[in-house]
C-alpha cells in the first residue's frame, strides 16, 4: 500500500497508522499520548493531519493509512496549533526538569518547537517517594493516560487510574494515597511511557550513552538499553523493538544494576594466607593457582579436581570453562547450577522428545488458547512472561490453569487452580492423562501418527483415576477432571513449567509427565503448542548447552556420543573416566576423593541444599578458587584464592534464553580495578598449565566462531547476524532464519517418541507430631537467587530479608504475628525469620524465600535428591515452627 505523506511516496503495510506509516518513512510527527506498545488514544491532539478529501483534521495515531492518500503533516496551521498545545503542557514542567530528563518526550518537543518552561513548582504533597524504584511527582502530569494504558495493557496492573471529569481530572493510584500502597511491581513501565517529569525512575541521571545488551537476570532474555554516565550506569530501560520483552522489563532489569558499581566489588586478586587475605597481583595469583592445582594432579589424579561453571556468565565464557576441564585439568568433573535446577527439565526433554529445551518461542504464548503453568509463578520470578500470560488471558479469553501449593497472581485469573500437595506432580499428571483418554479427549491422529507405546501408557494411567489421585494429591476430584477438559478439548495448549516441578526427588519423571500429557493431546510441534520450561537464571539454558556438564559436550550431545569429534576438533583426548556432577563432587570431597574445586560465579555454600554437609565438605578440599565479583560465602569461609571477574555489563559475548534464543551481550561500561571477563581469566590459567593451544583466544567472537564449528545446530548464528536481533537455534546457515517451534514434522532423535508410564515413589520426606508442616522454598519479585546482585540494588529496600509465609489460621494457632521471628526447623537444620502471613499459603504448609545469606534457609533443606540425575529436593521439607 503506498500513500503520499508531505509529497513523498511512502509504502506501508495493510493497517497501518498514519503516524506508523510516517515515522516509518523518517517523517517525525509530533505525539505526546502515542507509545506503540499501547492502543493509541488520539487524546494530546498534536499528531492531526490534513488529507486531502478529508473535511477534518485528522489524529494520525488513530487514522489507517489508505492506498493513494495525500497527507500533510506540517505546514503553519498545524505547527501554530502544535504551539499552543505545548504551551499549555509547558505549564507542567520547569527549567530543571528539562536539564534532569532530556530525553522525555514533551522536554524535547518544547527544544523543537522553541518553547520554553513556565518554571511550574511542586508541592510537598504532590510528591510521592514511598517506592525507592519510582519518583512521582503529579504536579507535572498533562493528564495523557499514558501510565493508565500501559500498566493495564502491558503489565496487567492496573495501578494507576483516572478519577475526576474535564478539568478536575486527575491520575491517582488506584490503591490507596501512595504508590507503594497498591499493586505496584516496579516494572518502570509508567517511567518509561510518562512524556512528563510526573513519573521518573528515583535517582535517574541523564546518559551520556545507550549501549543494548541483555538482562543479567532470569531466563527470560530481555533485551535493555543501559545509560553510562562518566562510565557507570545511570539508567537501565526495556529495548522497544525486543522480540523477547517487546518494551517491557521488571524491576529486576529496569532497577537493580546498581550491583556493577558496588563498594565491596572485588577489583584485585587475593590469596588466603593463614587467616588472612592479601592483595596479589594476576601473575601471582595465577602462577598460584596453577600450581595448586598442578600438585593435586601430580598426587591425586586429575580426577580429584572439579570445575564449576556459571549460569551467569556468557556461551563464550562457559564453553571455555568446560575445555579447561576436560583438556587442561583431564577432567569431566565439570558442572553447573542447571544440575539443581535445569537439569531435570533438560534430561526429561531429551529422554522423550530428542531435545532438552523449550518447544516453543514466547510469542506462541499468545497463539494459544490454552496455558497451563505448572510448578512456576511468572509473575514474581520471570515477570515480563508472567505479564504476557496475563494480558493473553485477560485481553484475549485464553484459558488458564495453575498447578501450584500456593495461591499467585496468575491463579487469581485462572479457570482451575490446582493447590496440590508439594510433591505429588506425578499422580496429578497421571490422573490429568487418565481422563483425558478415558474421555475420549486424546488425539488419536497424533498419537497414530507420531506415538508408539500407547496402550502400555493408557494402561498405566488408568490405574490413577482422579477420584483416587484427589487424596493423594489433596485436592478436589473435579476440579482434576475440569483442568484435565479444558488442557485436553481447548485449542492448541502452551505449557510452562518451573522449579515446582524439577525440585523433587522424582523431578525428572515429573517433568516426564507433564510431556506425556502434552504428547497424548497432540500439543507438541506446532504453534501455541508446547512444552516450555522458565529457566532460572539468565543462561542456565546456555551453560549446560555449552558442555558444563559431566555427561555432555557442546551442543548437549552425549560424551560418549562425541566425544571422537571433539577430539578432532581440540586436537587433544578427552579423559576416559565419568566425571562426577556437583553433588557427586561434595559427596567426593566430604569423602576426601576431590581435592580441589574451581568455582566460577556460584555461591555454592549459600545455593545448595542441606548446608551444614556442603560446609563440611568444603572444609575438606585443599584448594578452592573462586572466580567471582564480590567476596561470596563461599569464597570468605572456604576459598584459598579470589579472582575478580567482570559482570556481564564489562565485557562481550551471548547468552541463550529459555526459548533458545541466542543474543549478544555487549559491554557497557570498563569493568573496575584489574577484573576480567571469565573466559580471560581461565584462558590465561589454561596457559601457565601448559596448554598454549586451544586457548589462545583473541576475543570473545573467536570463542563463539569455534562454538558455531562443533555444534552445527548453531552453524549459521553469526555475531554479524546478532547485531539484528537474537535468534532461536537450530540454525544451520547463513540464510536460515532460525526455528521457533520445534519437532514440527519429526522429534529429535526420530519421527516417533515413545510414551513414558511414570510410576510414583513418593519421598521419603514425610511431617509428623515433631514436625507437622511441609515447607517449600522458591523466589520473591524483587531478589535474585542468593541476592548476589539483587542485594545490592535498590531492590534490596523493597525485599530486604526472607521471610517464612504462613496461613493466617497456622499463625494464630502457633501465636505468631506479622514480622515476628520464628524459628523453623527441620530434622537437618533451623533458620530464624520473620514471619508473613499471607492467605494465599494452604493451612499445614509453609513457604520461604531464600534471597537472605544470613537467614540460611538452606540449613533446614535436606537430603534428599533426584532419582535421575541427582538434583536436590528443595521443595518438601518437613518443619516444625515456633516463635523465638
Amino acid at each position: 500500500m503506498t500513500l503520499k505523506i508531505d509529497g513523498e511516496s511512502v509504502t506501508a503495510p495493510t493497517g497501518t497508522s498514519i503516524l506508523e506509516a510516517a515515522r516509518a518513512a523518517g517523517i517525525a510527527v509530533p505525539t505526546i499520548c502515542w507509545d506503540p506498545r499501547i492502543e493509541p488514544i488520539g487524546s494530546c491532539r498534536l499528531c492531526l493531519v490534513e488529507i486531502q478529501g478529508y473535511d477534518e483534521l485528522v489524529t494520525a495515531c488513530q487514522t489507517e493509512a489508505k492506498e493513494g492518500m495525500w497527507v500533510t503533516t506540517h505546514n503553519a496551521e498545524l505547527d501554530a496549533y502544535r504551539r499552543t498545545e505545548l504551551g499549555w503542557y509547558a505549564e507542567h514542567a520547569s527549567a530543571e526538569d528539562l536539564i534532569a530528563h532530556p530525553d522525555k518526550e514533551l522536554h524535547r518537543l518544547m527544544a523543537h518547537f522553541g518553547i520554553e518552561p513556565a518554571g511550574c513548582a511542586s508541592p510537598a504533597k504532590a510528591i510521592d517517594a514511598s517506592m525507592p524504584q519510582i519518583r512521582v511527582d503529579m504536579a507535572k502530569c498533562i493528564d495523557c493516560l499514558r501510565c493508565v494504558q500501559i500498566c493495564e495493557e502491558v503489565q496487567g496492573a492496573s495501578v494507576w487510574h483516572e478519577v475526576g471529569r474535564g478539568d478536575e481530572s486527575r491520575i491517582v493510584p488506584k490503591h490507596g494515597d501512595l504508590l507503594s500502597e497498591g499493586a505496584c511491581v516496579a516494572c518502570g513501565a509508567c517511567t518509561d511511557t510518562c512524556p512528563t517529569t510526573a513519573l521518573t525512575d528515583a535517582g535517574a541521571m541523564p546518559s551520556d550513552s545507550w549501549t543494548r545488551t541483555t538482562c543479567p537476570y532470569c531466563g527470560v532474555g530481555c533485551e535493555l538499553d543501559i545509560g553510562v554516565a562518566g562510565d557507570r550506569i545511570v539508567a537501565a530501560r526495556p529495548a522497544r523493538d525486543a522480540p523477547v520483552n517487546k518494551g517491557h522489563a521488571c524491576s529486576k532489569g529496569r532497577y537493580a544494576f546498581g550491583f556493577t558499581h558496588s563498594g565491596d566489588r572485588q577489583t584485585q586478586p587475593l590469596v588466603r594466607k593463614g587467616r588472612a587475605w592479601e592483595p596479589a597481583s594476576w601473575d601471582e595469583a595465577l602462577d598460584h593457582c596453577a600450581a595448586q592445582l598442578a600438585e593435586v594432579i601430580g598426587r591425586h589424579g586429575p580426577d580429584a579436581i572439579g570445575v564449576l561453571a556459571s549460569s551467569r556468565s556468557t556461551n563464550e565464557d562457559s564453553y571455555v570453562a568446560q575445555k579447561f576441564a576436560r583438556l587442561t585439568i583431564g577432567t569431566n568433573n565439570v558442572d553447573c547450577c542447571a544440575r539443581v535446577c535445569h537439569t531435570p527439565t533438560a534430561a526429561a526433554m531429551k529422554a522423550i522428545l530428542g531435545a532438552g529445551a523449550a518447544t516453543n518461542s514466547f510469542d506462541d504464548i499468545e497463539r494459544a488458547s490454552t496455558i497451563l503453568v505448572a510448578g512456576a509463578n511468572p509473575s514474581e520470578c520471570h515477570p515480563v512472561v508472567g505479564a504476557r500470560i496475563r494480558r493473553h488471558v485477560v485481553a484475549n479469553g485464553a484459558k488458564l490453569i495453575v498447578l501450584d501449593p500456593r495461591a499467585q497472581a496468575l491463579s487469581e485469573i485462572a479457570s482451575v487452580h490446582l493447590a496440590l500437595k508439594p510433591g505429588t506432580d506425578i499422580p496429578l499428571f497421571n490422573a490429568l492423562a487418565h481422563h483425558i483418554i478415558a474421555s475420549d479427549l486424546a488425539d488419536k491422529d497424533f498419537i497414530a501418527a507420531r506415538l508408539d507405546e500407547f496402550d502400555a501408557f493408557a494402561a498405566h494411567v488408568a490405574q490413577f483415576p482422579p477420584d483416587r489421585v484427589a487424596d493423594i494429591c489433596e485436592l478436589d476430584a473435579a476440579d482434576i477432571r475440569r483442568a484435565a477438559e479444558i488442557y485436553a478439548g481447548g485449542g492448541p495448549a502452551y505449557a510452562a513449567h518451573g522449579l515446582g516441578l524439577t525440585e523433587h526427588v522424582q523431578g525428572t519423571e515429573a517433568v516426564m509427565g507433564l510431556v506425556n500429557l502434552a504428547l497424548v493431546t497432540g500439543n507438541v510441534g506446532g504453534p501455541g503448542r508446547g512444552v516450555n520450561p522458565l529457566r532460572g537464571q539468565n543462561n542456565v539454558q546456555g551453560t549446560a548447552h555449552m558442555g558444563c556438564d559431566p555427561g555432555i559436550l557442546t551442543g548437549a550431545v552425549a560424551l560418549e556420543e562425541a566425544k571422537g569429534d571433539f577430539e578432532r576438533a581440540w586436537g587433544a583426548e578427552l579423559p576416559k573416566a565419568p566425571g562426577r556432577h556437583l553433588m557427586k563432587m561434595i559427596d567426593a570431597a566430604a569423602a576426601g576423593e576431590l581435592k580441589a574445586l574451581v568455582v566460577i560465579g556460584y555461591d555454592i555454600l549459600a545455593s545448595l541444599a542441606d548446608e551444614y554437609e556442603t560446609a563440611k565438605a568444603l572444609e575438606e578440599l585443599d584448594c578452592v578458587i573462586v572466580i567471582d565479583l564480590f567476596m561470596t560465602r563461599t569464597a570468605h569461609e572456604y576459598g584459598h584464592v579470589l579472582l575478580p571477574a567482570a559482570s556481564s555489563f564489562e565485557k562481550e559475548g551471548t547468552f541463550m534464553n529459555a526459548e533458545r534464543r541466542i543474543q549478544r551481550v555487549r559491554k557497557v561500561t570498563q569493568a573496575p580495578g584489574a577484573a576480567r571477563a571469565d573466559w580471560d581469566i581461565i584462558c590465561a590459567l589454561a596457559r601457565r598449565m601448559g596448554c598454549e593451544t586451544g586457548f589462545d583466544f583473541p576475543d570473545p567472537q573467536a570463542i563463539w566462531d569455534e562454538i558455531r564449528a562443533v555444534w552445527p545446530a548453531a552453524g549459521g548464528i553469526a555475531y554479524s547476524r546478532l547485531e539484528a536481533g537474537g535468534i532461536q537455534w537450530p540454525c544451520r546457515g547463513e540464510s536460515d532464519p532460525g526455528t521457533e517451534v520445534l519437532h514440527a514434522s519429526e522429534f529429535g532423535h526420530g519421527p516417533r517418541a515413545r510414551l513414558r508410564p511414570i510410576h510414583y515413589h513418593p519421598t521419603t520426606e514425610r511431617t509428623d507430631a515433631d514436625y507437622p508442616f511441609l515447607m517449600s522454598t522458591g523466589r520473591n519479585l524483587y531478589q535474585f537467587n542468593v541476592a548476589t546482585m539483587s542485594g545490592r540494588s535498590a531492590n534490596a529496600l523493597m525485599r530486604p530479608t526472607d521471610t517464612l509465609d504462613l496461613a493466617p489460621a497456622d499463625a494464630a494457632r502457633l501465636a505468631l504475628t506479622d514480622g515476628e521471628l520464628a524459628q523453623v526447623e527441620s530434622r537437618y537444620g533451623s533458620a530464624i525469620l520473620p514471619v508473613a502471613i499471607d492467605e494465599r499459603v494452604v493451612e499445614g504448609r509453609a513457604f520461604a524465600t531464600f534471597h537472605d545469606t544470613e537467614r540460611a534457609i538452606n540449613r533446614v533443606t535436606g537430603p534428599h535428591r533426584d532419582r535421575m540425575v541427582g538434583a536436590p529436593e528443595y521443595k518438601v521439607t518437613a518443619v516444625r515452627i515456633r516463635p523465638v
